[in-house]
């Protein structure tokens, strides 16, 4: 969306009977070394920091944080394509390293199982004579040729057990790249969520697609999207069986707008969505990401501008907050660059019991030198 240079950051709105009350995890995507928590209204209650870059991180269950650091510094040309990372890193509540997993091909996404190991999003260079028949794009000079979407299963010591390539199972006239964006990759993962029955849920943003993979077969149980969304973002399974989805809308026809759509993969209808009012008023090109709260609310990345926000199911704001740690970032998404942004990748609420928070110091007065430029 369009933004007066001079318009205000930090908490803008907090209704506070309406909202699901919680902390709110955040960072600065594009560069940024840190990860912020704060509170309903708008206090930095806790920070980690790692010199590796924290891109997007989540909360586990033990109090740790698990990173997606910057891209590498040089990976033959992969390092310059969107989301893009070196490594994956766990940090304890200190900001000490616990854990790591490093690899070039690093991208987007990643969960942490029940059984200890960790699904990582990854590139693989797609088979010469494959590439050819992909259909869409246009064509550009990029050394690595066409990446494909890897998904790998590594267990806490590194080793690998399990992995799925994407163009074994995608279909060359359904899964067609967008007119507008460039043949370096096929499909451009940028989100990983595993459902209930441990089946994949993907999401595809140069074909515009969400799909579910079965996990013992590898092929897809349902795909969705084309026509329907655009250049989507974090599909994440919902209790009542349906999807939720943040739909940038980029190349849409007629105006760009974004909004987050609730569709049943039973059907393909769309039970509920949410979008600004004018439709233009909220719009994010790229990343960003919608997450139910156990009231029925829903928690809205609008990531480009750095916008997060909360509203109830009948679409009204309770909660709005502007990321105010802006840095210089590069187009590959490294810190030094000449655009100053605050555009965040994700967020996530955590309720005030959740187990990575039990026994926690969430006093902002210990950071009162960060709450007092909010």
């Amino acid at each position: 969306m369009g933004w007066s240079i001079h318009h205000p950051v930090g908490l803008i709105h907090h209704t506070p009977a309406a909202c699901y009350r919680g902390y709110t995890l955040f960072s600065t995507t594009r560069g940024g070394q840190d990860a912020y928590l704060i509170d309903m209204e708008g206090n930095v209650v806790h920070r980690w920091h790692s010199p590796e870059g924290i891109h997007y991180s989540y909360l586990l269950d033990n109090g740790n944080l698990l990173c997606r650091t910057l891209p590498p510094e040089d990976a033959g040309g992969v390092e310059t394509v969107g989301g893009s990372s070196a490594s994956i890193i766990e940090l304890d509540w200190d900001s000490n390293l616990v854990w790591s997993y490093r690899d070039n091909t690093l991208h987007h996404d990643y969960e942490r199982l029940p059984n200890g190991n960790t699904l990582l999003l990854m590139w693989d260079p797609i088979p010469g004579d494959l590439v050819a028949q992909v259909q869409g794009g246009f064509d550009v000079d990029f050394a690595p040729g066409m990446l494909g979407d890897v998904v790998r299963e590594v267990t806490p010591d590194g080793a690998t057990v399990w992995e799925w390539r994407s163009w074994e199972h995608l279909d060359l006239t359904e899964d067609v790249i967008c007119p507008l964006e460039a043949r370096r990759e096929w499909t451009h993962g940028n989100s990983l969520n595993v459902t209930p029955d441990g089946d994949l849920l993907v999401s595809y943003r140069l074909t515009s697609t969400v799909g579910i993979v079965d996990r013992t077969t590898g092929a897809f149980k349902w795909k969705w999207g084309p026509g329907e969304i655009y250049h989507q973002h974090h599909p994440t399974w919902l209790d009542n069986g349906r999807v939720l989805i943040f739909d940038n809308g980029g190349h849409r026809r007629g105006a760009s707008y974004s909004r987050i759509v609730e569709v049943d993969p039973a059907t393909n209808e769309i039970h509920w969505q949410y979008q600004g009012a004018p439709a233009i008023s909220f719009y994010s090109y790229n990343i960003s990401s919608a997450e139910r709260q156990p009231n029925g609310n829903t928690l809205i990345c609008e990531g480009a501008p750095g916008r997060m926000f909360e509203v109830t199911p009948r679409g009204e704001v309770v909660w709005e907050y502007i990321n105010p740690f802006f840095l210089y970032s590069d187009a590959a998404g490294g810190a030094g660059g000449t655009e100053y942004t605050n555009a965040t990748f994700r967020c996530h609420r955590y309720s005030p019991d959740h187990p990575a928070l039990a026994g926690k110091d969430l006093d902002p007065r210990k950071h009162s030198a960060l709450n007092r430029i909010l």
